[in-house]
């Protein structure tokens, strides 16, 4: 009877065993094996970084950041079964960020760049934007060649220094684009450089700046740590399942106005 009683014990003990590894490996509930995968920061959740100043992309409301890259970086998450967390961080230094480990990811409204490549990877695009000549309306700056050796403020960290580089060494750097924005509107500075979004965005909410010409097209995309593969990978394939049933395209229009998630096929 004692021998029967253990055989039963050891049995019991042997079934319990097997649910509790089909519970730790089943993909539909709990921490999945792609999430070990992708060695986050934290289990089970996608810490990202955006700089909540830069509307209509990341900007505050109240204690949290919303915008157009918060809602695709919270849409990846959805699709990667993960919880998204957010981290507030300066624009010139989330690719750092990214690169130490400090975020698994950033949706930042970063463009493609060589120099940015060597720290980071990226996704494919999620929008297009393009480089423009904001300035007031009395400035005589009519194109890009009026901007030689004008006081050109940019966003600090931005693609956007080279750019103002190619014209003039009198490149005041501020915080944001938002800011630069409006320190123009408020009468410093000759011209702004940013994205034609942020310009029309400023002019919708009343501030008194002009389009003075679009000079090329950029590809923005996330930003991920190199070690991250497989992260990546499933990044690309989140963004292109968004691309395919008109999710990424409801998002940018919810939030910035405009489908900006299709290539120009012609630059001006």
């Amino acid at each position: 009877m004692k021998k029967l009683k253990i055989a039963l014990f050891v049995v019991l003990i042997s079934i319990l065993v097997a649910c509790g590894s089909d519970d730790t490996t089943d993909g539909s509930g709990g921490e999945s094996s792609s999430n070990g995968e992708y060695d986050l920061i934290e289990d089970g959740k996608l810490t990202f970084a955006a700089s909540g100043e830069f509307k209509p992309f990341s900007y505050m409301e109240g204690d949290k950041m919303v915008g157009y890259d918060v809602a695709v970086a919270e849409a990846i998450a959805e699709k990667l079964g993960l919880e998204p967390v957010q981290q507030k961080a300066k624009f010139s230094g989330i690719v750092t960020g990214v690169n130490e480990g400090r975020y698994d990811i950033a949706v930042a409204s970063h463009t493609i760049t060589e120099e940015r490549l060597e720290k980071v990877n990226f996704s494919d695009p999620y929008y297009y934007s393009g480089p423009v000549i904001y300035t007031r309306p009395d400035s005589d700056i009519e194109s890009k060649e009026d901007l030689n050796g004008k006081e050109i403020s940019v966003s600090r960290g931005s693609t956007y220094v080279e750019m103002a580089e190619e014209y003039t060494d009198n490149i005041p750097q501020v915080d944001s684009d938002v800011v630069a924005i409006q320190s123009l509107a408020q009468g410093h500075h000759d011209a702004v450089i940013t994205d034609d979004i942020t310009g029309q965005t400023a002019i919708d909410n009343g501030l008194e700046v002009e389009n003075r010409g679009q000079l090329g097209v950029s590809e923005q995309a996330v930003a991920v740590n190199k070690e991250k593969e497989k992260l990546l990978e499933d990044i690309n394939e989140a963004l292109q399942e968004m691309k395919e049933s008109g999710e990424l395209q409801a998002l940018a229009e919810e939030w910035v106005g405009v489908d900006i998630t299709q290539e120009p096929e012609e630059i001006e």
